[in-house]
């Protein structure tokens, strides 16, 4: 139930203030104006009687005090209406001290100038309604002789006649009166000196008056004000009583104003009555003017009484008030933090997921914390509510009981928070500490899977090898003490807070792993120690002779391709089924043209239903274009909408909307009008999307503002603004709906543009169409190709230095390299890498694809940069022997060799495709550029990446083997990058960095214990290295005159004869 505001207690003050004794009937105390109940007569109620003066109250004094009324001579008082006369006698009666009222009115009758029956008739009327009490009746009998003894002898005879209660005395003269009141309290009239202004008295007995009503009515205004106050109900909550504050701060301040603006009435009045005096010192001021500045004194007094019991009542009703503002804030804050802190409970209770990796733990943390951090501001908020609290309650607050309570409450929930939060971390941190160990013991394991394969086997056959070997071992398995699991129990123990199912099957099977390694090692071991204990003879190893290297009984697919590619023979049986199966296409194309007159109706017919489709949805997508234009982006710079705009919008129209003004205004204004142009020729349309192609590239732009796009909607998507605007424009959908719409249009086009070409295959627009439709998928994969692009990260250089994006994919990549400590061949096998490959028209990037969580855009994934090739050093293996999805990138003359796995061999023959491209390009662009430079330049300048000088895939020429009477073309590998050949070392031969010319040859190759790795299929027997040449002659297609006194020189067009290739590569 709502409180009461303050209690009564200090307003009694002001308005039950213990009473005095009443005054004279005119002469009201103060706490009289404000309870007596019937209205007392006032001088402005008789001002015109009063200003007659047929009588008037002096201020004078009889010698024992009593008040002297005057009746001046007055010739019409007969006149004077009984109930005018009663009133003013009434009045002058009710104007002096309860006192002075008490001893008697002293009446003097001002005769002189009348007859005597007029003086008969006007005692007898003042006696009959004289209204108080009277001490003595004075007469100043008629001065006229006649009048005087007839006065005297009537009044001797009609003596019964004034029998009054108090003596009636006839005088003759004036004198005669100073003898029974002095002449200081007579009037000059009456040739005392007493100072008297009727009309002055007048006045101020009107403002005293008016003067005491004011008290009055401030009295019960402020009585009435102090009702309210204490009888206020306290409301419940914070608006309402911050309302009722400010109403009653308000009414408050009227109030004041009201007291004082009747203190300065007071104190302007009590100055004018002290204004004679003040004028001059010898002025004599009467009793009346004393009593009247009394009556103005206790009056301003009373305010002031009054005014201090109001403020103390206010300040206590005041303080109520705030306190009770203060507790409304402090529930209202106390029900806000309750509710996050309950959500972040609730949530902390879902967070059930210890990981399943290393890195997924590391993330989970990274989540606890950046939760941890969001909450903090709730648990802050929180420990600063449950201190205000307290405050509350030593600052002595009415509602002590209520505060008290929640403040327990708010420390409970904190202390609650953060025990979940640890205790949250500790099983997270326990799982991070599990998977640690986890991935340690794989990496010791992975390194001693390493360490076997790359010991050589050759070496190990020998004792000293094979001791040097055992060593390897011996050494590897001693930092298993620190590395491994120890103990599979001992986990269980240690960690069985954490071990869910999966993660004890995962810690079951990184203990078998370590315990198969352990075996392959002890299985090396003992190997090792029969080899090492053996006594083996040398053996000389025997070259095989070159007869067996030219008597391959299966060529490589590279030379199958290169002899049916290169003579023309071979072209002309590839060209001729084609013009034949073309010519036939067009003869049947015309038959067709020719019979089916009615289907190419039907056909005219759907394609205008494809055009009038194209025509409706280009319509409504300008449409709604606009509409997100004006009824969202516009409003956002709308002053009156401000208001409604969150913070984080503020400047992030640029974000939220990307380039959508652009495409509108391409759209409307030029692609729309030309399409409209076309609908009577749908056929044509191709042509409108061929000529603007270039316009089409601003979706490129859009779409890779696309996540930041999401990204900030997800974040604003409830704010009042959006609501209103949707509101508004009558959407039935959000914002976020329109502004995947130009996404979802450019994808729209090239399913409208493969109907209309299925419709349009005889057409005149038939190539346009398929042309554009090309173009458009081109865009398409362009968009998603720089969708990816912008998700690279860690790469230093400026990607757009590396040319044309031409493909990206993710595959599977083994390593094979051929020189340094890092030769494996196992561990190829054993872990490939998954990477993303990024193909430019430069380099080649290998990348790292990592998946982030979050929603829409944000769970798109990113790339970690690993590594990049130079297209100009790159060559390539198309086929890999045992799978059909392999292929071979390699670099530096093979020093580094990339197997990469597709996901399907189609993919695998597109990358391909692209990559003989690039490398056909780069000869072609090297051809050339040789053809014309100078002499000294062919000797500075490296040869670029030689290549397929056939656009449709056949293998490139450096160099020719001549045989006697025929030349035939030397078949490659693959794409190979050279050099110029170095000059000859020593004059021995020539240096083979450059492998420009290979050939299927017999070298053996290595593996370890357990199984060889995969080899290409142009190597026989799976050696991955370097071809040595087999002698024969060839003819040199590029000129070397470059290297010392020492050095063959060698022009384009030399027939050579190789003799023998050294060991270190010399010829």
């Amino acid at each position: 139930m709502a409180e009461k505001g303050a209690s009564r207690g200090p307003m009694r003050r002001f308005w039950s203030l213990p009473r005095k004794r009443r005054g004279a009937p005119g002469h009201p105390k103060p706490d009289e104006i404000m309870h007596q109940d019937i209205v007392p007569l006032c001088a402005a109620d008789i001002q015109e009687q009063l200003k007659r003066r047929f009588a008037y109250l002096s201020g004078g004094r009889g010698q024992d005090g009593s008040p002297v009324i005057t009746f001046p001579d007055y010739p019409a008082f007969s006149e004077i209406p009984d109930k005018e006369f009663q009133s003013v006698m009434t009045y002058l009666t009710s104007i002096p001290s309860l006192q002075d009222a008490g001893i008697g009115f002293i009446l003097v009758i001002d005769r002189r100038q009348d007859k005597w029956t007029s003086v008969k008739a006007s005692v007898l009327r003042i006696a009959a309604s004289f209204p108080a009490n009277l001490q003595l009746v004075l007469v100043l009998r008629p001065t006229g002789f006649f009048q005087r003894t007839l006065s005297e002898i009537a009044f001797k005879f009609n003596r019964d006649d004034f029998k009054m209660k108090v003596p009636v005395i006839m005088l003759s003269s004036v004198p005669e009166l100073h003898g029974y009141i002095d002449k200081s309290q007579l009037t000059e009239d009456l040739g005392g000196t007493l100072d008297y202004c009727h009309s002055r008295w007048l006045c101020h007995r009107t403002a005293i008056e008016s003067f005491a009503l004011m008290v009055k009515q401030t009295a019960q205004m402020l009585q009435s004000f102090g009702t309210e106050l204490a009888e206020t109900e306290l409301p419940n909550d914070v608006q309402s009583t911050s309302s009722v504050l400010s109403t009653h701060t308000e009414k408050k301040d009227k109030a004041k104003e009201d007291l004082q603006l009747a203190q300065k009435e007071g104190q302007r009045l009590l100055e004018s009555l002290r204004e004679p005096l003040a004028e001059s010192t010898a002025h004599s001021v009467n009793q009346d003017q004393l009593d009247s500045q009394a009556t103005v004194q206790r009056l301003l007094a009373q305010l002031n009484e009054t005014e201090a019991a109001f403020h103390e009542f206010w300040a206590k009703h005041q303080q109520k008030l705030e306190q009770c503002l203060q507790l409304r804030h402090f529930e209202q804050g106390f029900r806000e933090v309750k509710a996050t802190l309950d959500t972040a409970s609730q949530k902390i209770a879902t967070f059930t997921d210890i990981g399943n990796s290393l890195a997924h733990v590391e993330h989970l943390l990274r989540s606890l914390a950046s939760f941890e951090e969001k909450s903090s501001v709730a648990v802050e908020r929180a420990r600063a509510l449950a201190q205000q609290g307290q405050q509350l309650i030593e600052n002595k607050h009415y509602a002590v009981d209520s505060i008290h309570p929640k403040c327990e409450e708010l420390q409970h929930l904190c202390h609650q928070f953060a025990t979940e939060i640890g205790s949250r971390r500790a099983l997270l941190s326990k799982s991070q500490e599990l998977h640690r160990l986890l991935e340690t013991s794989m990496k010791w394991c992975d390194e001693g899977i390493y360490l076997l394969a790359s010991q050589p086997v050759d070496k190990c056959q020998s004792q000293d090898g094979a001791e040097a070997a055992l060593q390897e071992i011996e050494k590897f398995l001693e930092t298993g003490e620190e590395n491994k699991i120890q103990e599979l129990s001992k986990i269980y123990k240690e960690y069985e807070t954490i071990l869910n199912p999966d993660l004890l099957d995962h810690v079951q099977k990184v203990f078998q792993k370590q315990e198969s390694m352990q075996e392959m090692f002890h299985r090396r071991q003992a190997s090792l120690k029969k080899l090492a204990a053996k006594q083996t003879r040398p053996v000389q190893p025997v070259a095989p002779r070159p007869e067996a290297l030219t008597k391959s009984p299966c060529p490589s697919p590279g030379s199958w391709r290169g002899s049916e590619n290169s003579g023309p023979e071979g072209s002309a049986l590839r060209r001729g089924p084609y013009r034949r199966a073309k010519s036939e296409m067009s003869e049947n194309r015309q038959g067709r043209d020719s019979s089916t007159g009615d289907e190419e109706e039907g056909l005219a017919i759907l394609r205008r239903h494809v055009m009038n489709e194209l025509l409706d949805t280009e319509r409504a997508y300008v449409e709604e274009l606009l509409s997100v234009l004006e009824g969202y982006a516009a409003e956002m710079e709308n002053p009156l909408m401000t208001h409604l705009i969150s913070t984080g919008l503020h400047n992030k129209k640029d974000v939220l909307f990307g380039n959508m003004e652009e495409i509108y205004h391409f759209h409307n204004r030029v692609f729309l009008r030309e399409l409209e142009r076309c609908t009577d020729c749908p056929e044509l349309v191709g042509r409108c999307f061929l000529e603007r192609m270039e316009d089409f590239q601003i979706y490129e732009k859009y779409c890779q503002n696309k996540p930041r796009s999401e990204s900030l909607w997800r974040q604003c998507s409830t704010c009042p603004f959006f609501q209103e605007c949707q509101k508004k424009l009558d959407h039935k959908l959000s914002l976020d709906s329109y502004l995947l719409k130009p996404v979802q249009r450019i994808t729209k086009y090239q399913l409208l543009l493969k109907e209309m070409l299925k419709y349009s295959r005889n057409c005149e627009g038939a190539e346009d169409l398929q042309e554009a439709l090309s173009s458009i998928l081109g865009i398409l994969k362009a968009v998603n190709d720089s969708m990816h692009l912008i998700a690279i990260t860690g790469y230093d250089g400026n990607l757009s230095d590396l040319g044309k994006l031409l493909m990206q994919g993710s595959f599977s990549v083994w390593t094979d390299h051929k020189k340094g400590h890092t030769k494996v061949k196992e561990l190829a096998r054993f872990k490939p890498m998954q990477r993303h490959l990024f193909l430019h028209e430069k380099a080649v990037l290998f990348c790292k694809k990592r998946e982030e969580n979050g929603e829409g855009y944000e769970k798109a994934p990113s790339y970690s940069y690993k590594q990049s090739l130079n297209m100009t050093a790159v060559g390539i293996t198309e086929n890999v022997k045992g799978d059909a999805k392999k292929f071979e990138i390699w670099y530096n003359a093979r020093e580094e060799v990339y197997i990469v796995q597709a996901p399907t061999p189609e993919i695998k023959a597109a990358w391909v495709n692209e990559i003989r491209k690039v490398l056909t390009s780069q000869l072609q662009a090297c051809r050339e550029a040789s053809q014309h430079r100078t002499l000294e330049q062919s000797h500075s300048l490296p040869l670029p990446a030689p290549s397929s000088t056939s656009p449709s895939g056949g293998n490139s020429r450096h160099v020719k083997k001549q045989e006697e009477r025929k030349t035939d073309p030397l078949s490659l590998e693959g794409y190979v990058s050279s050099s110029l050949p170095k000059p000859p070392e020593k004059g021995k031969g020539w240096s083979k960095t450059s492998h420009s010319l290979e050939v299927p040859e017999d070298e053996g190759g290595w593996s370890s214990a357990e199984e060889p790795i995969n080899s290409s299929d142009a190597e026989e027997d799976g050696g991955v290295g370097p071809k040595k040449l087999v002698p024969g002659k060839y003819t040199v297609v590029l000129d070397d005159e470059k290297g010392g006194p020492d050095t063959l020189a060698m022009r384009s067009g030399d027939v050579v004869e190789v003799v023998e290739e050294g060991a270190e590569g010399l010829w």
